[in-house]
Formats: C-alpha cells, structure tokens, sequence
C-alpha cells in the first residue's frame, strides 16, 4: 500500500517513524527540526508548471506560468493541445518545453496517460513513468511526485542538496551519487519521501550553521 503526505500530520508522523527506526536520522532531527509540508496542485497543470521552472530562475518561472495560466481558463491539457505553438511561444515558453507539453496534452487526451494513478503506484515504477516521456527528466519526475501527489516514497536521488545533507548527516567521506543515493535510502522505504523532506530541512540547517546560507 503507497502511503501519502496529504498533511502536515501524515509528514510528522512519518518523520517520527523514520527516526524510530533508523536511529541516525535522531541528530538530524534535533538540527533539522520538523519539515514544513509543500504541496502543489495536482494533475496536467501541476506537472505544467515544473516543467516551466525547468532551468529558470524562480522569477522567470513565475513570470511565465503566470502568464501561462492567465492565457487560457480553465488551464488544462485541452486548451493546451489545442493552442497554436506561435501563442505559446509568444507567452514565454521555449520550442523545447512547448514540445513537452504538447506531447503530454496528447498523451493524456488519449488516455494513454492518467498522471493522478501514478499516486498509487510503486514510487520507482512512477517516476520511469514519468521520465520516460520525452522532455520529463528526473527531478521533474520526483518533484512531481513529491509535491503534487504527495507520494509517501517518491525519492529524489539526484538532488544535490539531499546528496549533501546526506553527506554531512551520515558523516560520508563524499557526497553520494545518484546511484549511491538508492541503496542509502533502502532503510527509509516506504517513507523515502518524508526523508526527503528531513534531509531537505537539515541542509538548510546546516548550511546555516556553517555561514553558506544568508540566514
């Protein structure tokens, strides 16, 4: 059974199971503190608009999606499939992120794709999914995943600030892989998603303490 992160309790009571059973994820608790639960909106545009903050700063991303959004009413994969490549183009969105999600309107038109089922399934299983369709990499994948389905499990190996809480947490000589982060995170299934958010919350903690970070 996928276990899910509606709430702010379902992530608290995650947080401490987590630290029940993995007793080295305690120190990182007392720095960390309890993680704050984001979530997005679900659905085709939710998954729209990560793909519109792909390699943006938050500012332009923001500005884009803002004007995205306000183009059609309601925002769904219809108006998107239906809308002429030129008026995307015009809104902000480059040729490369107009292709994405042109192929996912059709996809989900043809019901070929149902992203709100992904919820459900195996955390591993969604996110192949999901990067196996053409402009969906990673860590879409996983913030998709995470913050628009809540998916209890979902594990987001490539981001390099859980690679470097890890790091420091755990005290390792370097800072993990993606493919190291797999195995390292055996012991958190199937709340990998809630550790996710305690490593989060630990690197800015972190970070802090050691002046990276402006406070």
């Amino acid at each position: 059974m996928t276990l899910h992160l509606e709430t702010q309790s379902d992530l608290e009571e995650a947080v401490h199971a987590l630290i029940k059973r993995d007793p080295r994820l305690r120190p990182v608790f007392e720095i960390a503190g309890m993680p704050a639960l984001r979530r997005r909106e679900p659905g085709f545009a939710g998954l729209a608009h990560i793909v519109c903050g792909q390699q943006l700063s938050t500012a332009s991303a923001a500005a884009i999606w803002g004007r995205l959004s306000a183009a059609f009413d309601p925002f769904d994969h219809d108006a998107v499939r239906r809308a002429r490549t030129d008026r995307l183009g015009r809104l902000g969105l480059s040729a490369a992120k107009i292709k994405t999600l042109k192929h996912l309107a059709r996809e989900i038109g043809a019901q070929r794709l149902n992203l709100d089922v992904l919820a459900e399934e195996d955390a591993d299983a969604a996110h192949h999914t999901l990067i196996a369709l053409p402009g969906i990499g990673p860590w879409t994948a996983d913030v998709y995943l995470l913050f628009c389905l809540g998916h209890g499990d979902a594990w987001p190996a490539g981001d390099l600030a859980v690679q470097e809480a890890i790091k420091i947490g755990l005290g390792l000589p370097a800072r993990p892989t993606e493919k190291q982060m797999a195995p390292l995170a055996e012991p958190w299934r199937p709340l990998r998603g809630a550790a996710a958010h305690l490593w989060w919350s630990y690197y800015r903690a972190a970070k802090k303490r050691e002046g990276v970070l402006p406070a």
